[in-house]
């Protein structure tokens, strides 16, 4: 069975059309959109011959057995964020879906090969990345935490995922699933600009950046808005603004690719007539280098009490979510330059500012490396998100290559 590039084109495409709107998609993890994109895939992967299991994390496997247990993993996620893209996420799992699909029409696979759509990488509802990749890893420690978190309508992280049949306390089990692993292997977007701008349209990751993510509780008082002299205020809001500006510095000043982000900003009580007594402030801060992320958190947790001070307001700062940079195999990551090299003539190393499920597989200790695909004006997380038709041709043929390659270097071992 032959691979066919255009036919993942024709499935993005399908996908789209199914569980999009005019605002772009819409598979949040943990809603039936997510639901209906995932039964879709499996209906899709039906006429192959391959064992299905959805774990405990609520991660589904299809697994082709080859002559050895020993498994060479393809993965990605089949949810989106709100309003978001055709590419992310299932890109990684329908082009991995092909892979496999011509590996099974071969026969008996060297090595075990399985396919792996992660449950909520995105973490669009409850501000929890990553969330069935880091339970396969045995990373998710932060499950007190996780109890504690509610989407907007104020359902509960435990609620949402036990509706469709994840029990929180028994997630960790799904670490049993990579007992077997040999080797991680994912397809993405780049979702920045580098491959664009060097006309090139494919790259080879060498790992992800540490991410630090916090909420910022501001607090100071409300008072009437058209009574309260300016002196007099203890307005919330003003101490996340002065925030949101000093961390575009502390990014600068940091330097080596360092990001940092107010994502939003909630204040109560909301209304135009009253001073914000309270502001809630979604903080993102990466970097590659562990010891400047620690610094760059140090420098606005400093900053952020100076601010207090000055606005006569109170700060408290409460951690959302961290993980340290990630280095990606280096015996991957050189056959993944040969496999983009063959198909697209030559390859690019880059680091990746995003987080994905890669990052929690590799510090699991499963070799793992990334490809990625070059994205126009290196927009996503938007229904503006695109990629040429030919380099997503190129990609699937690349990690089809990568994973021809992967498994007869574990054979081999």
């Amino acid at each position: 069975m032959a691979l066919d590039p255009a036919r993942v084109v024709a499935q993005l495409q399908e996908l789209r059309e199914l569980t999009g709107d005019e605002n772009g998609a819409q598979r949040v993890a943990w809603t039936e959109t997510w639901a209906r994109a995932r039964a879709w895939l499996a209906d899709l992967l039906s006429d192959l011959p391959l064992e299905v299991e959805r774990d405990a994390a609520g991660n589904d496997w299809y697994t082709l057995r080859g002559e050895t247990e020993r498994a060479v993993l393809l993965g990605g996620h089949m949810d989106s964020v709100p309003n978001g893209g055709w590419l992310d996420g299932c890109l990684n799992v329908l082009a991995g879906a092909e892979a496999l699909r011509r590996i099974a029409g071969e026969g008996t696979p060297a090595v075990t090969v399985r396919l792996v759509d992660w449950a909520d990488e995105e973490g669009a509802r409850f501000g929890r990345s990553l969330f069935g990749s880091s339970a396969a890893g045995g990373s998710m420690a932060d499950q007190e935490e996780l109890r504690r978190l509610t989407d907007r309508e104020g359902v509960s992280l435990p609620d949402a995922v036990g509706a469709f049949g994840v029990e929180l306390d028994r997630a960790l089990e799904a670490h049993a699933q990579l007992a077997t692993a040999a080797a991680y292997l994912e397809l993405h977007i780049e979702q920045g600009p580098v491959l664009e701008s060097r006309e090139l349209p494919l790259g080879a990751v060498l790992g992800t950046f540490g991410v630090e993510r916090w909420r910022v509780t501001w607090t100071g008082q409300a008072a009437h808005a058209g009574s309260t002299p300016m002196k007099e205020r203890r307005d919330a809001l003003a101490g996340a603004a002065k925030l949101a500006l000093a961390i575009r510095d502390i990014a600068r000043e940091t330097g080596g690719g360092a990001v940092c982000t107010s994502g939003g900003v909630t204040c109560r009580p909301g209304i135009v007539t009253s001073v914000v007594e309270t502001a809630e402030q979604l903080l993102d801060q990466r970097h590659l280098d562990a010891a400047a992320l620690a610094s760059m958190l140090a420098r606005a947790q400093e900053l952020s009490r100076g601010f207090a001070e000055e606005e006569r307001i109170d700060v408290a700062w409460e951690r959302l979510w961290n993980i340290q940079p990630i280095l990606f195999d280096e015996t991957l990551i050189g056959l993944c330059d040969e496999a983009i090299t063959e198909i697209a003539g030559v390859s690019h190393r880059l680091p990746s500012g995003p987080l994905h499920d890669a990052a929690e597989v590799a510090r699991a200790g499963v070799p793992t490396v990334m490809m990625f695909v070059q994205s126009l004006r290196g927009l996503s997380h938007t229904r503006l998100e695109d990629t040429r038709e030919e380099h997503l041709e190129q990609s699937v043929a690349a990690l089809d290559r990568l994973a021809a390659k992967t498994i007869a270097h574990v054979a081999a071992a």
